[in-house]
């Protein structure tokens, strides 16, 4: 899995027996700069076809790389599921995830599942959140409401049993990329929290951001680089704050619209847990906002169910792959919109 928070490519090697899952090992390699300009050289922007292909090559290497290295730590594989790397994003309409899995498949000699959003799409669905699958099969409780929090470039939210999921708004990439701009990129992200801690929230900027229609529109509903990227980061920069400041607010903003999300979404009177992974797991300044904003509602992480909050995406996309090599499908409409259940990704032998 390589996300949209650029910070490189997680392998987690797992061995799945019908529902049940166990984690044999988890390994990321951290994108080196010039990989990570080049990324952002072709998202959501004017590029060309040759910077493109180039790119889906190079990650291909990259990516069967690091599953060799993890292989040679944990163990062999039978099949590999590769999300790839999301250049762009529209929900409901079109989706490009890059990372050649012939060059994975042929380099490792394992079939490789790729390009799950695209089918998804193809049946009506958003191709996001996939996955709401997976979450309902971890966390799922007999007595209690569980919303899985996923908190990468973008914040998303799985609501179990009902499977309704969709992308809340920001997660780390705003802060990420302020806080590149801020330490000068000797930082690619907020460590701990620390600066936006030392920042003022600014409650105007903020008050102007919530106002933003997508944080009431009703799900499904899907966002990425294109609403959140260089041009909300420079719309940002340009009001004259100063970075601290930014960052603080960008923290909050990310905290506020996962709490209107999960309170939009739950009735008030359920026992609620709200189960956080990914990136943003690591920031304290999130988890005490989160906190703040839902007081009624038991926050813990993904590491104290067992999943890895680093692992946990790297985790469910071997289990999509699993599921397609069954012919079994792994979209939940009530999450994507799609207008029936269908078996995701593209093998490649």
């Amino acid at each position: 899995m390589s996300g949209t928070s650029l910070d490189g490519i997680d392998v987690a090697i797992v061995e799945i027996n019908g529902h049940r899952v166990e984690t044999i090992g988890f390994q990321s390699t951290p994108y080196s700069e010039e990989v990570r300009r080049a990324i952002l050289a072709v998202s959501n922007t004017t590029t060309t076809t040759r910077e493109i292909s180039r790119l889906n090559f190079h990650l291909g290497e990259l990516y069967a790389s690091a599953v060799q290295r993890a292989c040679r730590r944990y163990g062999p594989v039978e099949l590999i599921g590769c999300h790839g790397q999301t250049i762009y994003h529209q929900g409901g309409a079109n989706t490009l995830q890059i990372g050649e899995a012939s060059v994975v498949a042929e380099r490792t000699g394992v079939p490789v599942v790729s390009d799950f959003r695209t089918r998804d799409i193809a049946a009506g669905g958003q191709g996001a959140p996939l996955v709401p699958f997976v979450d309902c099969l971890l966390f799922r409780h007999p007595h209690r409401t569980r919303i899985a929090l996923n908190i990468g470039g973008i914040a998303n939210i799985t609501v179990i049993p009902t499977g309704i999921a969709f992308d809340t708004g920001p997660g780390n990439m705003a802060i990420d990329a302020l806080a590149r701009e801020y330490t000068r990129r000797r930082q690619n992200f907020d460590r701990n929290g620390r600066i936006a801690a030392r920042g003022n929230l600014n409650r105007p900027l903020l008050d102007q951001l919530l106002a933003d229609p997508y944080y009431r529109r009703k799900p499904p509903k899907s966002a990425g680089r294109e609403q959140y990227g260089a041009e909300f980061v420079t719309h940002l920069i340009e009001t004259g704050l100063p970075l601290p400041d930014l960052i603080a607010t960008a923290t909050v903003l990310t905290a506020a619209t996962i709490a209107l999300a999960v309170t939009t979404s739950v009735a008030s009177y359920a026992p609620t847990d709200l189960i956080v992974s990914g990136g943003g797991a690591h920031n304290p300044q999130i988890l005490a906002h989160l906190a703040a904003f839902l007081p009624g509602v038991a926050l813990a992480t993904s590491a104290d169910y067992g999943i890895d909050v680093d692992a946990k995406e790297a985790i469910a996309f071997a289990i999509l792959a699993y599921q397609t090599w069954r012919r079994k499908p792994s979209n939940l409409p009530s999450a994507t919109g799609a207008r029936r259940p269908v078996v995701l990704g593209k093998i490649t032998l």
